[in-house]
C-alpha cells in the first residue's frame, strides 16, 4: 500500500514512518512533486487537515503524470494549555508571530522567524513565559488526522478522521534536545521527563500522533 503523507516535515516523517507497518509505503510531499504551498486557513485542528489532504487529492487527480498511490492522509497537532484557554490550539506552529509578536531570538526581532529551530524556541519561550508563576500548568497534545481515498464505486472518495490525544503538564524550563517542537517543555502523564528527554522509540508508543496512527492503522487494516 502506498501512502502519501501531506508534509516535507523530517521530524514528522521519521515519527510516522516508525509508527507505520511495514507493508505501506509512506511518501512525502517532495516524493510526489507536490511543491505548492498549502493555506491553512481553517480554524479547527479537523479543518485544516482535512484541507491538507483534500489539496494533494486534488492535485494528484488533475496530475495524469502523478504516482499512483492508495491514498493521502494529512494530520494537524495543537497544544492546548488548560490555564490559556487551550492556547495555541490551531496556532501552534507559530504562536510567537500571533498578535503581531516578535520575539527576540538569536539577535532576530521585528520579522517573522525562517529557520525551523527558531521558530520552535520562540514558542516554547512565549509559553513559558504567558505560564510564569502558574500552578496549573496543565495541558493536552491533540492531533487530527484526515485519510482521503479514491472510491472503486463512486466518483466521490471516502474521507475519514481519526484524533489522539496525550495529557500532561509544561515544564518550567527546557529539557532535553530530542524530539521537536514543543518537546523540551512537555511532560506527558505518567512521566518525570519531557518528550524532547524521552527515547524516540518510547514516545513514539504514546505520543499524540502516535495515538492517531493507531487509529489509522486499524482502518487500513482491511486493505490488503
Amino acid at each position: 500500500m502506498r501512502l502519501v503523507f501531506a508534509s516535507n516535515n523530517a521530524h514528522k516523517l521519521a515519527e510516522v514512518r516508525a509508527i507505520m507497518p511495514a507493508r505501506v509505503e509512506v511518501l512525502s510531499l517532495h516524493d510526489i512533486g507536490f511543491e505548492q504551498e498549502i493555506a491553512e486557513t481553517g480554524i479547527t485542528l479537523e479543518q485544516n487537515s482535512h484541507i491538507k489532504a483534500e489539496a494533494v487529492y486534488q492535485w494528484l487527480k488533475a496530475n495524469s503524470q502523478s504516482p499512483q498511490v492508495d491514498g493521502i492522509f494529512a494530520d494537524d497537532t495543537g497544544l492546548e494549555i488548560d490555564a490559556l484557554d487551550g492556547q495555541p490550539g490551531v496556532y501552534t506552529a507559530r504562536w510567537y508571530l500571533l498578535k503581531g509578536e516578535r520575539l527576540k531570538v538569536n539577535g532576530k526581532r521585528d520579522a517573522a522567524l525562517t529557520d525551523e529551530r527558531e521558530i520552535f524556541a520562540a514558542n516554547r519561550a512565549k509559553a513559558l513565559r504567558l505560564l510564569e508563576g502558574q500552578s496549573n500548568r496543565g495541558a493536552q497534545f491533540r492531533t487530527v488526522i484526515t485519510l482521503i481515498r479514491p472510491s472503486a464505486i463512486s466518483h466521490q472518495p471516502s474521507v475519514e478522521q481519526v484524533s489522539g490525544v496525550v495529557r500532561g503538564r509544561i515544564a518550567i524550563e527546557e529539557y532535553g534536545h530530542g524530539g521537536f517542537g514543543y518537546d523540551p517543555i512537555f511532560i506527558p502523564d505518567g512521566y518525570d521527563k519531557t518528550f524532547g528527554e524521552l527515547p524516540s522509540e518510547l514516545k513514539n508508543t504514546i505520543s499524540h500522533r502516535a495515538r492517531a496512527l493507531e487509529k489509522l492503522k486499524e482502518k487500513l487494516k482491511s486493505e490488503k
